[in-house]
């Protein structure tokens, strides 16, 4: 057995010992490697993608003192209880504790007795500390939440950005910087402000498929607030509001409802904020009502559903706030309440801003926020291409605009008007006005500006009378979203772009979308795992109990995911136990007779259940070396267990013998979207025939282009071989490479390939 293999080997027998896992999700190992090689490393995983782990199982591995820098009390022992409850040697310090105990665990780490310590950045850059460090023998240093470095990021925080210092002072020590929400200018800012060098890189994208993504008309926000929440009146959730009376206020509303709720924001005395966090932890509160004030803090994985009762300033905070939700893989919800009135009420709140580029970069986070509110495009599309992301299938089956298209309308003649008004206002005052005043002029508004300004003589005073205000409003936001209108941020003014200018011109078609009332579909079904639900209530109850008997959160002796695999497999022996994902040695020692017996009492009463298939993680991803049909049945049924429908129906029919151009026009998709379901098929390590997908000649020619430009970028790629290949197989070859570079599959050039089938 080499050296790489026992490393693997030992790393494997951890990840079952301390988390209960067998196999690592999707970059995982290779941002475990890299640490252990002692390089520094840069790491953007999805929430709930196992962020935590690339830095704890290393430190598990080696010998030494991992630093954890964590920016909120709460998170640190959400952490260290969790790391402590599967026996792993963890600690942290902060001002929560007493001095005996403060000066406990510094007497345990002079003992050389944690592998991991948890400190805040200010109980970093105590004087004095550096020197507690040296003593520790620190092997690694991993920068949690990342994001806060960067003054470009929408939680920048000035504390971060001395941890340059630690630098200077342990030049030897590796960094591991993490984080799941950085744009690829925050990633940069990043690296240079920590002086990250030789940096391994590795951006798993943002994508989060258990997660459905709806925005409703803010029309009457508690019914529809209440609706979400009784309708999963088992489930946890948060419901973010803009100002502090806003929480209270809907906490109130909720509590007379008889849901258990409470409000959350910066305003509460810290042991209100404190008791209010842990009671929602520990499942005594169902809802918390909260500002942006909660949530980074919180590493609850089974909220069900996060609501925003207002919408954020910017798409990072969105992200990063809907990323609370299924943080275990598990199908969650995400509900944006929206009403053009609060992009008014947030560019007020920009005016606080004296900064002029502070303003700048904040007005354009808030527009390309509005806009997401407002496409009728598939919202996971938008969202990821904004983070510089990509995502390849037409109808992602998981938002609202995917599941119930927007109805489109011939708007031409309507565009028309409300051009020629923008004109005809300019032309007669010598300004521009706002969209709102646009609006009025079509109606045919007596409003004391319009009279003043003379706009009532104009041509287009009173020509769009019949319809709506509101639609108005719809159809000339609509035109700026789709460039034929332009918008002056800074006053809010709005002017016929050249686009425009073209479309009033030629009186070319105009296509628009109608605002589509709520709809009440069921969420997405990805990441879920059937089981007995009557034994899962059984075992959440009992689960329950033994979490109030040791004073800590639920979720820290068992996941949801552990759940509902025990109420799939009905374990009876310690075996079969330990094959529960999430199920180590400590927690089967602690747990496992309990539980067990459990499900055995429940078996007397009510008959076993038979699904298909084994346990399963829905984040979980094989690590077998080789894509040739080498894996094991179990090890294949996780991989494809990894994979949504819509990939699933296009393997399947490939593996029936259909080649691409085939699968893509009994589909009615594009070869492209195939190429793309077939790159995810490779990257969740399932066998395929590769020979068919590419050929030799293929590979050739792609492989000098990726060479010539680096692989970084697509398009000059696709454009240097002229139309021959498309994004789709050139994604597919780098893919191919990349998991050939990691030893999952075999190089392309050392198959024997036949030429393309198609």
């Amino acid at each position: 057995m080499n050296q790489d293999t026992k490393e693997r080997s030992h790393l494997l027998s951890l990840l079952k010992k301390f988390f209960g896992y067998t196999s690592f999700r999707p970059h995982q190992e290779s941002i475990i490697q890299d640490a252990m090689s002692g390089r520094d490393v840069f790491a953007l995983l999805p929430t709930g993608g196992g962020k935590s782990l690339c830095y704890q199982l290393p430190a598990l591995a080696r010998p030494g003192l991992t630093v954890v820098v964590s920016p909120l009390i709460a998170l640190m022992k959400d952490q260290v209880d969790a790391l402590q409850s599967a026996g792993a040697p963890a600690t942290f310090l902060n001002s929560s504790l007493d001095p005996k105990e403060s000066g406990a665990r510094y007497h345990g780490l002079h003992l050389g007795e944690f592998k991991l310590l948890y400190v805040s950045p200010e109980r970093l850059l105590l004087p004095g500390f550096f020197d507690d460090l040296e003593r520790w023998q620190v092997c690694q240093f991993a920068i949690d939440e990342a994001h806060c470095v960067s003054e470009w990021g929408h939680d920048f925080r000035p504390e971060y950005r001395q941890l340059r210092a630690i630098r200077e002072r342990f030049p030897k020590a590796p960094f591991m910087a993490l984080t799941a929400t950085a744009t690829e200018r925050v990633r940069e800012d990043i690296v240079e402000q920590l002086q990250l060098r030789n940096t391994a890189v590795h951006v798993a994208g943002f994508n989060r498929p258990n997660l459905t993504y709806r925005v409703e008309h803010k029309d009457s926000p508690f019914s529809q607030i209440i609706g979400l929440v009784n309708r999963r009146q088992r489930d946890s959730g948060i419901v973010y509001c803009s100002s502090r009376k806003a929480t209270e206020d809907l906490a109130s509303r909720l509590v007379q409802s008889g849901v258990s709720a409470a409000a959350y924001h910066a305003g509460l005395p810290p042991e209100d904020r404190s008791r209010r966090q842990e009671a929602y932890l520990r499942d005594e509160i169902r809802v918390m009502c909260a500002t942006i004030a909660f949530g980074m803090g919180v590493h609850k994985p089974d909220v069900r559903f996060v609501i925003h009762y207002d919408m954020p300033k910017n798409l990072e905070s969105y992200y990063q706030e809907t990323g609370r939700a299924g943080r275990d893989g598990l199908p969650s919800e995400c509900l944006l309440l929206f009403s053009p009135g609060d992009f008014a009420r947030q560019l007020h709140w920009l005016d606080e801003k004296t900064n002029p580029e502070e303003r700048k970069i904040a007005l354009a986070q808030l527009t390309h926020m509005r806009n997401y509110a407002e496409s009728p495009n598939c919202r996971r599309v938008d969202l990821l291409s904004y983070f510089g992301d990509e995502y390849y299938e037409h109808n992602c089956g998981s938002c609202d605009n995917c599941l119930s298209p927007k109805e489109s309308w011939d708007a031409s003649i309507e565009a028309q008007k409300l051009l020629s008004c923008i004109f005809r206002v300019k032309q007669k005052a010598g300004f521009n006005v706002g969209l709102t005043r646009i609006c009025e002029i079509l109606l045919g508004s007596s409003s004391a500006k319009i009279l003043e300004w003379g706009l009532n003589d104009i041509s287009t005073y009173g020509i769009g009378k019949g319809i709506a205000k509101a639609t108005w409003q719809s159809i000339g936001r609509q035109l700026i979203r789709i460039g034929l209108v332009g918008m002056e941020m800074e006053r809010q003014t709005i002017f016929i772009t050249p686009a425009g200018w073209e479309t009033l011109k030629s009186r070319s078609e105009v296509i628009l979308t109608k605002s589509a009332a709520p709809q009440k579909q069921s969420i997405r079904s990805a990441g879920s795992i059937e089981c007995d639900e009557a034994l899962f209530e059984k075992l959440r109850q009992l689960r329950k109990k033994l979490a109030d008997e040791r004073g800590a959160p639920p979720y820290v002796i068992f996941s949801d995911v552990s759940l509902r695999n025990m109420a799939r497999e009905y374990p009876k022996n310690n075996t079969e136990f330990l094959r529960i994902p999430g199920v180590g040695d400590k927690k089967l020692e602690e747990y496992g007779d309990t539980f067990m017996h459990s499900i055995a009492d429940y078996l007397q009463t009510a008959p076993k259940v038979n699904f298909t298939g084994g346990p399963t993680d829905p984040y979980a991803s094989s690590s077998s070396n080789n894509l040739g049909g080498n894996k094991s049945h179990s090890e294949e049924r996780v991989g494809r267990a990894a994979l949504s429908s819509t990939v699933l129906q296009s393997l399947e029919m490939f593996e029936a013998g259909q080649n691409i151009t085939q699968i893509a026009q009994n589909r009615s998709l594009s070869a492209e979207t195939i190429y793309g379901h077939l790159e995810k098929v490779i990257r969740a390590e399932v066998p395929m025939e590769l020979s068919r997908i590419l050929s030799p000649l293929a590979c050739q020619e792609i492989a000098e282009a990726v060479k010539n430009f680096d692989g970084t970028q697509m398009k000059p790629v696709v454009e240097s071989l002229g139309g021959r290949y498309g994004y789709g197989q050139c994604r597919f070859y780098v893919a191919w490479t990349e998991m050939a570079a990691d030893g999952k599959l075999p190089p392309p050039d050392s198959l024997g390939l036949n030429p393309s089938q198609d």
